[in-house]
């Protein structure tokens, strides 16, 4: 389920790079790896409630790009229903402490002017009601040619297109049915739609059942403190993906690594005056580009 969490946390301080298009039929933010650099593989972007517009969700997917070298799409999946970016000092504002006592009688105004936002997204972007939107868009990148950013000299060829997953709160629940390989496949092969999986903080997750259906390599990334996973829920995903592990003569194709003190959407939107979230953003982008690296960028 979604928490209160997922609507507080950081804004970035550094300036998205990529530009705008539209790709299979959505608006999407497009980050790119170094001029010169042919990409590994495409990453598919799903965000968290803020949305595809977020200066935190375009600047990551940067990170993926530059650091990783990946093509990176970040869509519009919610139809324009995100939440706004000043809704983060809103709900920190609500969720905070009181500094005074005039802070205090202030925070019935901020409700007031977050709950309009929050029953939007909540009623628009429920993850049932948008799940075929997600999955018609990873359908398309693994049907269609390559992106012309693939085509570069030595590099087109009439292989399906490799596509990784990145999902972030809202987007994780998306992400986890994608490495549950729903949606279907393609191809004469019966490929999946996805290739592998990367999720942070996920939210509306039902454990175990959600982890026990995943087939695909799934690294996932939380906090001991995570308001939308209790802590033994988090243990018992944990024993349930990394459960498959045995036996497998692939390698580890599923990982949950829980990071002390790091809160939801920690991965997103972490408070840059905050030294001991940046750090575990900072891992966790690690995480994922090593998963990426490991699973997306091989053959």
């Amino acid at each position: 389920m979604s928490c209160p969490d997922c609507f507080r946390g950081g804004k970035t301080l550094e300036h998205p790079k990529g530009r705008e298009a539209t790709v299979h039929g959505l608006q999407t933010y497009i980050a790119t790896p170094p001029a010169g650099t042919t990409p590994k593989g495409v990453i598919l972007f799903a965000t968290d409630a803020f949305g595809w517009q977020f200066p935190n969700n375009r600047v990551l997917a940067d990170h993926y790009a530059s650091r990783g070298g990946y093509l990176v799409y970040v869509p519009d999946f919610m139809g324009g229903r995100a939440i706004p970016a000043h809704g983060l000092e809103l709900m920190d504002r609500v969720m905070g402490k009181a500094a005074t006592w005039a802070d205090a009688l202030w925070k019935p105004w901020y409700v007031l002017q977050m709950v309009p936002h929050m029953v939007s997204f909540t009623w628009h972007c429920s993850p049932g009601s948008r799940k075929g939107l997600v999955f018609d868009f990873a359908r398309k990148l693994k049907e269609s040619p390559p992106p012309a950013e693939l085509q570069s000299e030595g590099a087109a060829d009439s292989s399906p297109v490799r596509v990784g997953v990145a999902g972030f709160c809202w987007g994780g629940k998306m992400a986890v049915w994608l490495a549950a390989g729903e949606g279907g496949t393609v191809g004469a092969e019966g490929k999946p739609l996805v290739d592998c999986v990367f999720t942070a903080h996920p939210s509306f997750m039902s454990v175990p059942d959600d982890f026990k259906n995943v087939k695909l390599p799934l690294s996932v990334a939380i906090g001991d403190t995570d308001m939308a996973m209790s802590a033994d829920k988090i243990q018992l995903m944990k024993k349930v993906l990394e459960g498959k592990n045995s036996g497998s003569d692939s390698g580890d194709r599923y990982e949950v690594n829980i990071l002390p003190g790091a809160v939801h959407g920690f991965a997103v939107r972490s408070h840059p005056q905050d030294q001991h979230e940046m750090e575990c953003a900072r891992r966790a982008e690690d995480q994922a580009i090593a998963w990426f690296d490991k699973w997306l960028a091989r053959g």
